[in-house]
């Protein structure tokens, strides 16, 4: 167990897969001084072992593991401030609410969960134990986003009347939800809530408003074995692992060749059987990869938003129309995925651009501060937040996410797929009221 300081905060962890470095590698390094992990917990001992491999090759000290059927004990045992919870989407409450209920405030990766009872539990949770719940919203501490909010705020074009935002999602990044577990909509609520939730807490975070009404439509367009059937396709393969096929598929993920993603997955299935380099084109996928909505705001704005799952580059584009005039921005993270599927850090910066047009004048490029590292400079911006010495209290900007945001930003997602299963416009207020 790792011997700490007076003011360091105690965190446990839960689910040690893919994200959980995000949060365990800051707090063993950068935080080191103020934050230290106490327990890590999951379903699958190798991926535990994994992960304390690498908090000790970061110079943090190996920690306690615990199976997730243990999860009360390991609060009993080391009593930690807060709990992370980075576990599949559809398991979050289950983790949020018991951690409120043994005393813990929670981090929470997003989304918070993935429909209207799962977020009620959390709901009830807090109001019954008053903890707290942080949502990372990492999007919402990028610079340039901060940026459109700050001219927003101060009333540069306007009221805001409308906002077009297209999101790409490319071959690589974008096909890797079709890979593993987010290809099923049980686990994830498909990318309108597991994806999505990012960009409707921005636009709920940029307008200072929340969703009212949601319209929407969605299809497995490109992904899955029926479309490649279509397009003529004749080899299939169930994973990449073992597969002569796959071998010839830019879209396969090959484990094998990569440390990480081998020891935390590849070595593990004996005990889960879990298999993290599913066939982009095989069956079993019950998600969309195109999707288009129509989202009237409590303000009276309307988004018109699209989000595509094979886009030849990544990035996103929005547009606000406002009373006094227009304010534009577009984020280049990945400009092309080569014929290997390789591509940049995941969020990182290729180029971005805001301009100003105001009614009757010359068109400005806003200057936007500099961004460090991944999403968009969000991440270290993120992580100061949460790990720091003063934490919130220097967030001039309200970027701190609670259970509430957490909520606002799932429901244009949750009543997204109720509006796609029945074709009808849906009441943010008649699926959960906030």
């Amino acid at each position: 167990m790792t011997e700490m300081k007076a003011k360091q905060k105690k965190y446990a962890l839960i689910g040690t897969g893919g994200r959980s470095s995000f949060f365990y590698s800051a707090i063993a390094t950068t935080y080191k001084d103020t934050s230290v992990l106490v327990a890590l917990c999951d379903t699958n001992q190798t991926r535990l072992n994994f992960a304390n491999e690498q908090l000790q090759s970061l110079g943090h000290a190996k920690v306690t593991t615990y199976k997730a059927t243990d999860f009360d004990r390991m609060i009993h045992e080391t009593t930690p401030d807060e709990v992370i919870v980075t576990t599949i989407d559809r398991t979050h409450n289950i983790y949020i609410v018991r951690a409120l209920d043994l005393g813990c405030n929670v981090v929470t990766e997003k989304p918070m969960t993935i429909d209207a009872p799962r977020c009620r539990d959390i709901f009830n949770a807090v109001e019954r134990t008053g903890q707290k719940v942080r949502v990372t919203f990492n999007y919402r501490y990028a610079p340039h986003n901060t940026k459109v909010w700050e001219l927003l705020r101060s009333g540069a074009i306007g009221t805001v009347t409308s906002i077009h935002f297209e999101w790409m999602l490319n071959t690589s990044h974008g096909a890797d939800y079709f890979r593993r577990w987010h290809r099923d909509k049980r686990n994830s609520g498909g990318l309108l809530v597991h994806k999505s939730t990012h960009h409707f807490d921005l636009v709920n975070f940029w307008l200072g408003s929340r969703p009212q009404t949601v319209y929407a439509q969605g299809d497995l367009k490109f992904y899955g074995r029926e479309n490649a059937e279509g397009r003529g396709e004749t080899a299939f393969y169930t994973r990449a692992h073992g597969s002569e096929v796959a071998k010839r598929d830019p879209f396969a993920l090959h484990m094998e060749g990569n440390d990480k993603l081998r020891k935390m997955y590849l070595e593990a299935e004996h005990e889960d059987a879990y298999h993290r380099d599913q066939s982009v084109f095989g069956d079993g996928i019950s998600i969309e990869d195109t999707m288009n909505l129509l989202v009237r705001y409590e303000n009276g704005a309307v988004l018109t938003y699209s989000l595509t799952a094979y886009a030849p580059w990544e990035g996103f584009r929005v547009s606000f129309n406002g009373m006094g005039g227009r304010l534009e921005m577009e984020v280049v993270e990945n400009s092309y995925v080569n014929s290997g599927g390789e591509q940049a850090l995941e969020g990182s910066l290729e180029s971005r651009t805001i301009t100003l047009r105001k009614l009757f004048e010359k068109p400005v490029d806003v200057a936007i501060p500099e961004s460090v590292g991944a999403h968009g400079g969000g991440d270290e911006v993120l992580l100061a937040d949460l790990f720091g010495e003063r934490g919130a209290e220097i967030d001039g900007d309200m970027r701190a996410a609670t259970h509430v945001d957490g909520a606002l930003s799932i429901l244009t997602g949750v009543c997204a797929n109720r509006s796609m299963a029945t074709g009808q416009v849906v009441k943010v207020s008649d699926v959960f009221v906030v």
